[in-house]
């Protein structure tokens, strides 16, 4: 009996212990968090200079740029012109290290419970410098998004001339479409990327180098004739559409435009006449345009527009709802600003994500097309 009594003591003690300790984890734990939140009240700034980019500015802090980027956009949104540029003389605050997960123990249940749960991903797609995607929401949760950046392969698309050396469409339509489909896994999506480069990835240079190695999904060799080049992306599109039916499904392609150099043109979006939902996409991509030129630029009038264009080919061949953007003309010196800043090309890429949130939150039209 006495045995007995002294194991059942010693059990009770280690329990006592172990809610101790439990207790104890759990205090300091919400202190740590606690100095942190309030670590977020008196963060480091730094005056942006002339010439300072985000990436400049946080390497000149000793900061790795590229993983420190999401989370200094996130805590200066409200001090950022087109939401990345940096406004020269104003004071930006400055990320600390980043808690990705923390768990805490739940001494009712006696089990793990996360809370501040971010679970991050890599991508080789994206290169070295952007693989890693920081989840951010899930507001894009079972939606499939198809994007097509224009040309490729042995077709560079409409060139041009900057500072002396050829530029070509198809490599920044690739990248703002690399950076496009970051933003959307960043939210929870499914996103196919139908033209892809093997070496590639996001790129912070202004000149992009022009390559033909780019292929289709699956590893397809893009042909150099055009018809043949079209319909090998709309057979892939619509027979991935095709596995996926029943889903949430959008296509994206995006261009750059060719024309004369004096044109100067904003991002306009085209659509199928007869679809509804892919009105709706172009729609809501178009008014979250407006609404960050009201808000960035509010001397300057949006003069974007979205239209119904079935004549294209891949507006009409294809079977998910879609819409067909134009970033701007290669060709004028106001529009390669647009596309030759880096920075410029990740603007657009989130304006675009912010239309296509805007669209799934807005649910779909029916069943039609």
């Amino acid at each position: 009996m006495g045995i007995i009594f002294e194991v059942a003591l010693k059990i009770r003690l280690l329990y006592m212990i172990s809610s101790i300790f439990k207790k104890i984890f759990l205090l300091t734990l919400f202190m740590v968090l606690g100095l942190k939140a309030n670590a977020q009240d008196s963060l480091a700034t730094v005056t942006a200079e002339k010439g300072d980019g985000i990436l400049s500015l946080l390497r000149k802090q000793g900061m790795n740029p590229y993983e420190a980027y999401d989370d200094f956009i996130a805590m200066n949104m409200d001090n950022l012109r087109d939401s990345v540029h940096l406004y020269e003389g104003r004071n930006y605050r400055i990320p600390l290290v980043k808690i990705d997960a923390v768990a805490i123990i739940d001494t009712t249940q006696n089990k793990a419970a996360e809370i501040l749960k971010i679970e991050n991903e890599e991508f080789a797609i994206f290169g070295a410098k952007h693989a890693t995607v920081l989840a951010k929401s899930t507001k894009l949760k079972d939606a499939i998004y198809y994007l097509v950046s224009g040309h490729g392969g042995p077709d560079p698309g409409a060139m041009a001339n900057y500072a002396g050396t050829s530029i070509a469409e198809d490599e920044y339509a690739y990248d703002i479409n690399l950076r496009l489909a970051k933003e959307l896994l960043a939210h929870g999506a499914k996103v196919y990327i139908i033209i892809r480069d093997p070496n590639d990835g996001i790129r912070d240079q202004r000149i992009l180098k022009i390559d033909h190695d780019e292929v289709a999904y699956g590893d397809k060799v893009i042909p150099l004739n055009q018809v043949a080049r079209l319909r090998q992306r709309v057979a892939i599109v619509n027979e991935l559409h095709s596995k996926n039916r029943g889903k949430f499904q959008r296509l994206i392609v995006t261009h750059v435009d060719s024309r004369s150099k004096g044109q100067n043109i904003d991002v306009f979006f085209y659509h199928h006449e007869k679809s509804k939902n892919g009105k709706k996409l172009a729609e809501s991509i178009h008014k979250t345009f407006q609404k960050k030129y009201k808000k960035y630029q509010p001397n300057r009038t949006y003069t974007g527009t979205f239209e119904d264009r079935t004549s294209l080919y891949l507006v009409k061949k294809t079977h998910p709802a879609m819409t067909f953007i134009e970033i701007g003309n290669i060709r004028n010196k106001k529009d390669q600003r647009r596309i030759l800043d880096p920075e410029n090309r990740q603007a657009l890429a989130k304006w675009i994500s912010e239309g296509v949130i805007l669209d799934f939150e807005g649910g779909e039209i029916g069943r039609i097309r």
